[in-house]
């Protein structure tokens, strides 16, 4: 077994994919448009699906807003140098929630938290030396 996927459901599909690939340099894997269903997935990784885990992008047509609610934490992403990576997003437009600083509880790991364009948190965490 494993992870295959995790679903976010956006609302605006063109603007998420333009995040996840320009800003954080993810690829468009695949996309399809369900016209019965009135929905589009659009999966987006770092690599084959076959061989990483991605992320599938659900676009509900005619749905602009989704309400988060409190139980969703967030994504984590692995970084070389979480501070060069947070400048590199704050000045392609990226929201940055938290900029990278050591972790509270252990001031060997260091951290940030971005936001994609629908507001789901992305921590990003920088690689062990």
């Amino acid at each position: 077994m494993r992870i295959l996927h995790t679903m976010l459901r956006v609302g605006d599909l063109e603007r998420s994919i333009a995040f996840y690939t320009e800003i954080l340099g993810m690829k468009l894997l695949r996309r399809k448009d369900y016209p019965d269903g009135k929905f589009t997935l659009a999966f987006v990784g770092y690599g084959k699906e076959s061989d990483n885990t991605v992320i599938e992008l659900t676009h509900n047509w005619g749905k602009a807003f989704y309400d988060q609610g409190n139980a969703f934490g967030h994504i984590a992403i692995e970084v070389e140098d979480a501070k060069k990576t947070c400048a590199e997003i704050r000045a392609k437009g990226g929201k940055i929630l938290f900029d990278a600083a050591p972790m509270t509880y252990d001031a060997a790991i260091i951290i940030a938290f971005i936001a994609d364009p629908d507001g789901y948190a992305i921590e990003l965490i920088q690689k062990a030396k």
